[in-house]
């Protein structure tokens, strides 16, 4: 059961260039846009995440010669995939989905503005050390339970929900509310550590 005065929805990501015709689109990321709506108005707290990058971020395949989306290099934080040019700061790509409800959403999180750290986590950047504050946002305002929906389930989700256990959450994965990039077998990768740290999964109907 939701229990608002400490339960927040946490939605990750939905944005222009994960959603169809985006520049790293999410297979079906479309589909989260109407299920998310359809959940937040069960929740008195949301919090929503965008990914925004500078021009010519580390991240980006384009900033390595040579180099093709989904290729690999190891960086000073360890191995980084390499992704098409994507929400780039102040585009079309950046914003959110146009249909995503966002009325009420009381903060918003920007994440992956660092030039040469990428950034899937809610909570940390990708070198696991560098905060976005998020955590002691949602300590001080006393929540406890976070639910997290978005997208990709196995990447910027899963990342999130590993964090938001290291900090102390209570973190429940709406499955149904979520959608995979599903890289060489990603998301079966991702959904072992998850449950080994505890993260609950559930559908949309649980709630």
């Amino acid at each position: 059961m939701i229990d608002n005065s400490t339960d927040c929805l946490v939605v990750i990501d939905v944005q222009n260039d994960f959603c169809s015709g985006g520049a790293l689109e999410v297979p079906a990321g479309d589909e989260v846009v109407p299920v998310i709506n359809g959940i937040s108005t069960a929740f008195e707290h949301r919090v929503l995440t965008q990914d925004w990058h500078p021009a010519g971020h580390l991240s980006f395949a384009s900033a390595h010669p040579g180099k093709a989306p989904f290729e690999t290099v190891e960086l000073e934080y360890g191995t980084q995939v390499l992704w098409p040019d994507h929400c780039i700061q102040g585009t079309d790509g950046a914003s959110f989905h146009t249909d995503l409800e966002v009325t009420g959403a009381e903060l918003i999180v920007r994440k992956g503005f660092r030039p040469r750290i990428d950034s899937y986590s809610a909570f940390y950047e990708n070198d696991q050390s560098s905060a976005t504050g998020l955590s002691g946002y949602l300590k001080n305002r006393g929540f406890s339970r976070l639910y997290l929906a978005g997208l990709a389930t196995d990447y910027c989700v899963a990342w999130s929900a590993l964090d938001a256990r290291r900090e102390g959450f209570e973190v429940v994965l709406i499955e149904d509310a979520c959608r995979a990039i599903d890289l060489d077998g990603s998301l079966e990768a991702a959904m072992g550590p998850m449950d080994a740290a505890g993260v609950v999964r559930i559908r949309t109907g649980d709630l």
